[in-house]
């Protein structure tokens, strides 16, 4: 069977969604950006490179017949989406949201991660009236993926792109659940068959094919590249090693941060709050909608002020709904100034290498929502990356003796980058980039030369798309790849044999299933070892994961841990066979990494004739 002609790389991303693709069938192939049709205004379809992730649902009779057709049948005529209700996805979206926040659908990737949160619920616009209709993260994305299928397949018609060599981009942080629920999206979307690969890698790989052969230039054996993604619901690290093997370099992933809801909205929000504080001065009170429409403004004026552009201020208006408001549009200008002060200080704060992100006390009862990062200081998210994952740019070999010592500061103890590689559209703005610089250099002032490097990579709204193509080419042999496997090592719990003790339940140890760096595809056999599993009634199995035990092994039985290891959500599930009923039956454990990253586990009987797999439960909010 012959391959598919097209690689096609998806950027789903919080704020903008790009894709790109390369055709295999040429000599040298060569990635490009495809533009994607989507509705302006009222009326209005133009092509443009990126797709805003954002959903309006108009009301009935809001706008004139045909105001959002595009150039291909609506989704109810191609076998699928919403049939009650017409939609708008991209930049008009974008814009009338600004209008009326209450009907816009924002950050569904952010709630695709939400494990507080049941992801196949309707539940978006996220407490919006009941008049309004919904849909879940799930369904949001599934829409996006929809709008980018349907332009692939207007502009190719010979090459529907669910034939083709498909994709999908995630935070390396998404967990096995997240990470589920897109490819899930992607079925929805008509994409039955997705590769998913995490946004750092992508970021990386699009440098190296920016650069060509001489990456190998730019980079040297020994080098720890920092990939910092700010994007814009997301704060994501990773850190990749560079290696050497038979005297070529190698790249290999070597850690990855944890999920981090911090990004352009929080700055955004912080925006909007430094005008609403200037407009009450002024004797101007905005409501509940009114400061959502703001906040959603201030993106705007935030990107175009970040941009490099000479613009020094940005207009913004916002529909009036009270008497004060003349005219029933309040105007109102943001500086370049305001951007600069609430967005440097903010949010990339000064610190030293051993400071950690700041709590803050919770209140008793709290609103039910996204759980953002309680400290807005990506400085100091980022130190504490480093100093979680002390040898991340070490061999495995390397003696102990070289190390450097431990000195009170902390920074011998915390990860070194000697490059960084930015992306995400927050990093755009070169202010951002030269004060992270700074800070970076300040926690490790004895290095010789200039400091961490930067690589200077493509446009940080291309980049992750571009780079998950040219991993397309890669797995083809037509291109670097970069080792990596499970950013995590996982754990199944393993309930403790006690006696019953009342109000007690017996405490669980945690068995290593799938070691750190487990390449996709993979399959381990765990030792000789025998467990008892419940069949025939409900059972709870319990998942936990670790970003930092790199060095647990296939069968490690963790007895007690801290924060190193996480619970994952539990599967409340009854595995059936007939006639046993209610028993324990003797298995043994096969895990293994399917092709898009996610956790299958397997419990075969004695006699290896029975074998039952455990999946995530992906709708049980955990």
């Amino acid at each position: 069977m012959s391959r598919p002609r097209y690689i096609v790389g998806i950027d789903l991303g919080t704020t903008n969604s790009v894709v790109a693709y390369a055709d295999t069938s040429a000599d040298a192939p060569v990635v490009d950006v495809l533009g994607i049709p989507q509705v302006t205004a009222v009326g209005v379809v133009e092509t443009r490179e990126l797709l805003p992730s954002f959903i309006y649902l108009p009301a009935v009779g809001e706008l004139p017949a045909k105001a959002l057709k595009l150039p291909w049948p609506p989704p109810a005529q191609q076998g699928g989406g919403r049939e009650e209700i017409e939609i708008a996805v991209g930049e008009f979206a974008r814009k009338r949201g600004a209008e009326v926040p209450a009907r816009v659908v924002v950050s569904a990737k952010s709630w695709l991660s939400h494990g507080g949160a049941d992801r196949m619920a309707p539940i978006l616009p996220w407490a919006a009236p009941e008049d309004v209709p919904k849909m879940s993260p799930v369904e949001a994305s599934a829409h996006y993926l929809g709008h980018i299928r349907s332009t692939w397949n207007t502009t190719f018609a010979d090459a529907p792109l669910e034939q083709q060599e498909v994709l999908v981009t995630v935070p390396a942080s998404f967990d096995a659940v997240a990470r589920d629920l897109t490819v899930r999206a992607a079925r929805d979307a008509g994409l039955p068959d997705v590769t998913v690969l995490e946004e750092p890698q992508a970021a990386l790989y699009a440098w190296i094919d920016q650069r060509g052969a001489a990456w190998r230039e730019a980079v040297h054996v020994g080098d720890l590249v920092l990939v910092c993604d700010v994007g814009g619901g997301t704060t994501d690290f990773s850190l990749i090693a560079v290696r050497e093997e038979h005297g070529e370099l190698l790249l290999e992933r070597v850690a990855v941060g944890d999920h981090i809801l911090l990004g352009g909205d929080n700055m955004d929000l912080a925006l909007a709050y430094r005008v609403r504080e200037r407009l009450e001065r002024e004797g101007t009170q905005l409501d509940q909608w009114q400061f959502r429409a703001l906040t959603l403004s201030c993106r705007e004026a935030k990107e175009r002020l970040l941009s490099g552009s000479k613009e020094t201020r940005v207009p913004v208006a916002i529909l009036g709904r009270g008497r004060k408001v003349v005219g029933g549009t309040l105007r109102v200008d943001i500086a370049g100034a305001d951007v600069e002060e609430a967005l440097v200080d903010g949010f990339f704060p000064r610190c030293q290498i051993d400071e950690v992100p700041r709590g803050q006390r919770r209140s008793g009862l709290q609103e039910i929502g996204l759980p953002y990062a309680a400290d807005p200081a990506v400085t100091r998210h980022l130190a504490q990356f480093l100093t979680r994952h002390p040898g991340a740019g070490d061999r495995a070999e390397k003696p102990a003796a070289k190390r450097a010592p431990r000195v009170a500061d902390g920074s011998a103890t915390a990860a070194r980058p000697t490059a960084i590689l930015f992306n995400g559209g927050v990093m755009g703005a070169s202010v951002l980039r030269e004060r992270l610089i700074e800070v970076v250099n300040g926690w490790f002032p004895e290095r010789t030369g200039d400091g961490v490097r930067l690589l200077t990579g493509e446009k940080p709204e291309h980049a992750v798309a571009r780079g998950a193509a040219y991993y397309g080419l890669a797995r083809r042999g037509r291109g670097v790849r970069i080792r990596g496997g499970t950013a995590r090592t996982y754990y199944i719990g393993i309930e403790t044999a006690m006696p019953a003790v009342p109000g007690v339940r017996p405490p669980i140890k945690a068995l290593c299933v799938v070691p750190h760096g487990l390449e996709e595809g993979c399959e381990v056999e765990l030792p000789a070892r025998e467990f008892g599993l419940t069949v025939g009634e409900p059972a709870e199995f319990r998942f936990l994961s670790s970003a930092t035990r790199r060095d647990d092994t296939v069968g490690t039985l963790v007895e007690s841990w801290d924060d190193e290891i996480q619970e994952l959500a539990p599967l409340e599930t009854a595995l059936e066979w007939h006639g046993r009923e209610g028993t324990l039956v003797p298995v043994q454990l096969h895990a293994r990494v399917n092709e898009v990253g996610v956790l299958e586990l397997s419990c075969v009987s004695r006699d290896g004739q029975h074998r039952w797999k455990l999946e995530f439960n992906v709708r049980a909010p955990r």
